[in-house]
């Protein structure tokens, strides 16, 4: 046994998780990207999907309506909200427009975001009027806490807008800290948590959280939520109200949606809640602390993160002259290994070139990263 080998907690978690799943095709370090889901959602999804062809889609949804509920309720507690608070969409940008369409601020409304956010979210907030302004950052992208302090009493923004760990880069952001400074300031954060919810804390106190299914927390892809506390809630004016008897935020949710799918999430919620979500941090903690080690100077890769930071996910730089979309798609077809080529347009203000990301679940093992060390 290697100090490699100790540094990886929770052995049991990853034989549990990896027999709940079917068998993979080679190495999946692609988490950050898709997940693997279980025998019992895949199962769930399918049982569903049945009854809507046995019963009627709308009579089908009607008896998931309890378990529904229930997924709320749970997913709320996973970020310190009600289930009133919580509904779901198809995706994180689902959540993330139909937030900014029925918030209907001015046009030319400051809102304050780090320099490296994801350039779909920024997309996003541009296309709705609004003006993104750059968070003072350290070299790692991370919110520089003090300078926050300082922007938010001389000028507060309308509400902040923070992506919890990025796609680009598994570093993670100081939401707590941004979270309390805001609500000191009167100033909304809204987290996106599309990388962090089912793999970091994510009940830190947020106004807004938005994530989706298919990352951490091994759900369905086409599935999200959105959970917004009251007063934000109360601020939306959606294009059609909520029935009467249901929480105004659900005017936000789709009715023509992928039920199944919602079926799926709540499943795959349960499960991380039954693996025990402060054991899932610590064994994905763990791989992403022993994958940099691993992982750096690798045929001269190079990782981008601190080797400490408490996140799964891993991004390598590529030497000189080798290219990241070869070398993934090498990976693939010679090596069976998944992995993810990030393109600099994720990140134009922090990314100077593409970089390979890696990205285990708790079923990832010294073995698997040692392996994807010898083929870079």
């Amino acid at each position: 046994m290697t100090a490699l080998d100790l540094l990886l907690p929770h052995d049991d978690l990853a034989d549990s998780w990896r027999a709940a799943r079917p068998r993979p095709a080679g190495r999946h370090l692609d988490s950050a990207a898709c997940s693997r889901q279980s025998n019992r959602v895949l199962e769930a999804v399918a049982h569903h999907a049945r009854h809507e062809a046995e019963l009627g889609g709308y009579v089908a949804e009607a008896t998931a309506g309890d378990l529904l509920q229930q997924g709320r309720s749970v997913i709320g507690g996973l970020v310190g909200m009600a289930a009133a608070d919580v509904v779901f969409v198809e995706s994180a940008q689902a959540a993330l427009t139909a937030l900014l369409a029925a918030w209907r601020l001015p046009a030319g409304t400051r809102v304050a975001c780090p320099p490296g956010e994801y350039a779909p979210n920024a997309a996003l907030l541009r296309a709705a009027g609004l003006v993104p302004e750059p968070m003072a950052v350290d070299g790692d992208g991370r919110v520089d806490v003090a300078a926050l302090e300082r922007s938010l009493a001389a000028g507060p923004p309308r509400f902040v807008h923070l992506t919890h760990v990025a796609s680009h880069r598994g570093v993670v952001q100081p939401a707590a800290e941004v979270a309390a400074l805001c609500r000191a300031h009167g100033v909304p954060l809204v987290l996106d948590a599309a990388q962090s919810l089912g793999h970091v804390d994510v009940d830190l106190g947020a106004d807004v959280v938005y994530s989706t299914s298919r990352k951490w927390l091994a759900g369905p892809r086409g599935v999200g939520v959105l959970c917004a506390r009251p007063a934000v809630a109360a601020e939306l004016v959606p294009a059609l109200p909520a029935p009467a008897d249901l929480p105004p935020l659900r005017a936000l949710e789709s009715g023509e949606a992928h039920v199944a799918g919602r079926v799926g999430l709540v499943l795959a919620v349960g499960e991380h809640l039954a693996a025990g979500p402060h054991r899932v941090r610590e064994r994905l903690a763990a791989l992403g602390r022993a994958a940099r080690r691993v992982l750096d100077g690798a045929g001269g890769w190079r990782v981008v993160e601190p080797l400490d930071e408490p996140t799964a996910t891993t991004t390598l730089r590529p030497p000189d002259g080798v290219d990241v979309v070869a070398t993934r798609a090498r990976l693939l077809t010679e090596h069976g290994v998944v992995t993810t080529a990030v393109e600099p347009g994720r990140a134009p203000a922090e990314l100077t070139g593409w970089v390979l990301r890696v990205s285990p679940h708790v079923d990832g093992t010294l073995d698997d990263l040692e392996a994807l060390a010898a083929a870079l």
